[in-house]
């Protein structure tokens, strides 16, 4: 049965809206990315400032985080509390109040960065102060929404899932102030507030959103329930306790002090618990059941997720020892990884949330040859992006390390740049699909039902 779009749910209305409004971010903000990405080969269309590489890139990195990603997983988040608490979405008022600032907070970032007013060169924190406290007051919003619904929840216990989505809130208050307490914003105290933050912002946000949809959705799919509800705490405190201290590995070699480098060091090799222990339990939980993947449009982007998961923190674990950050370090193999991470983990789980539960919520289906086309364009896109730079950068690091001139590390990249492009061209196709697709199972107006044409019997015998 299809519902009216008058007669939603408040909860289904609020995950439709932030769904639609992160679509709207992820096509914009991906197409300032695809300009960007062609700029390394075709250099002259970057030739108005407004257009330049570093303006788009820093629209591109902050539009992504928190316009498509922060949205779209905290829309799914909302429905997930309230779904797995068995009650309505509470402080719904608190719900809107959040998107607006939202979209606020992404249009007039995108706008001031375009014309030149930046918070300086901080990665993923270039929005200037007074839009970033638009951002800091949507996350305190959905908080309020978050964890009023999770306070009124039918059973004592909370489930495992809400653990991480509230958990995500706590830490990202934390990471929120520390990247705006003043002073630590110059010398060594901003490198070390920088990378507290640009790792944090993934790993305690980002990472804890996603893994929480997905131990809400992967058993929903599958009709059966988690695995073991003790590996899902084992990760979670493992988590907390391994990733915050990280961000430094992201900075060895610099004048911070060296214990804070190994210390870096030896969390980032224990980060490799949490992540393995969320995997396995993932895993054990399809045992049995992996053809159910072929009979599902949701279960194909879960575990391109989980599998995205699982091989980049651990190539981020990998990663951190010195011998390797030495080649690998300031190079595009770098950025290779961070969208190992950021799109292979974070944005497929998205798409495969999005997928699994907006049908609930609105009783539509996506158009199934559109979803194929979506999931192979982005596997494939993703897929060329991150081996193409990943060769490329190591490439770099090798003509670095050998004392060879700068630009001999541009020659030789430069072929893999071209290869980068098309990855975000297959990208970028697949997010035009999902964007149909989130239109059908949204304001897409209903097909009826063709009548099947009935033959007199007479008629029938007739021609017979």
């Amino acid at each position: 049965m299809v519902v009216p779009t008058s007669e939603r749910s408040p909860e289904a209305r609020v995950f439709v809206a932030f769904t639609i409004s992160a679509t709207v971010w992820l096509l914009v903000m991906t197409a300032a990315g695809l300009l960007a990405s062609f700029e390394f080969t075709y250099p002259d269309l970057g030739a108005h400032a407004w257009m330049s590489f570093g303006r788009l890139r820093a629209m591109h990195t902050n539009g992504t985080f928190f316009g498509w990603a922060t949205m779209a997983l905290i829309g799914s988040a909302m429905w997930v509390v309230a779904r797995s608490s068995g009650t309505r979405l509470q402080r719904v008022r608190f719900a809107w109040a959040a998107l607006w600032l939202f979209n606020l907070a992404t249009l007039l970032g995108s706008i001031t960065l375009d014309t030149g007013l930046s918070n300086g060169s901080q990665e993923y924190r270039e929005w200037i102060v007074p839009v970033y406290l638009l951002l800091v007051g949507a996350v305190l919003c959905s908080a309020v929404v978050v964890f009023s619904t999770i306070a009124k929840r039918r059973d004592r216990e909370i489930y495992i899932g809400n653990w991480y989505i509230a958990g995500g809130f706590v830490f990202i208050s934390l990471i929120a102030i520390t990247a705006l307490l003043p002073g630590y914003q110059r010398g060594l105290g901003q490198v070390a507030v920088q990378g507290f933050y640009i790792h944090n912002a993934v790993g305690m946000w980002f990472t804890f959103l996603g893994l929480g949809l997905i131990y809400y959705v992967l058993p929903k799919l599958l009709n059966k329930p988690i695995y073991s509800y003790s590996l899902g705490v084992l990760g979670f405190w493992t988590q907390l306790l391994f990733y915050p201290m990280i961000g430094a590995h992201h900075f060895e070699f610099s004048p911070l002090p060296w214990w804070i480098q190994t210390l870096a060091v030896i969390f980032s090799i224990g980060m490799i618990v949490p992540v393995w222990a969320a995997v396995g339990n993932f895993w054990m939980t399809m045992n049995g059941q992996w053809s159910t993947i072929r009979r599902s449009y949701a279960l194909p982007f879960v575990w391109v997720g989980v599998i995205s998961y699982f091989f980049g923190s651990t190539q981020g674990s990998i990663e951190a020892v010195r011998e390797l950050q030495a080649i690998w370090h300031f190079t595009n193999f770098t950025v290779g990884h961070s969208h190992l991470t950021m799109y292979g983990f974070v944005t497929f789980v998205a798409w495969g949330g999005i997928y699994a539960l907006l049908p609930s919520a609105t009783k539509r289906q996506p158009n199934l040859l559109v979803t194929g086309l979506h999931f192979w364009c982005a596997l494939l896109g993703v897929s060329l992006y991150v081996i193409s730079l990943s060769i490329a950068g190591t490439l770099q690091g090798l003509t670095w390390a050998s004392g060879s001139p700068f630009v001999a590390s541009l020659a030789a990249a430069q072929p893999y740049w071209l290869s980068r492009a098309v990855a975000g061209s297959l990208m970028f196709v697949s997010h035009i699909a999902f964007a149909y697709n989130v239109y059908v199972m949204t304001y897409a107006p209903l097909r009826e039902p063709r009548a099947r044409a009935v033959v007199p019997t007479g008629a029938a015998e007739a021609r017979a």
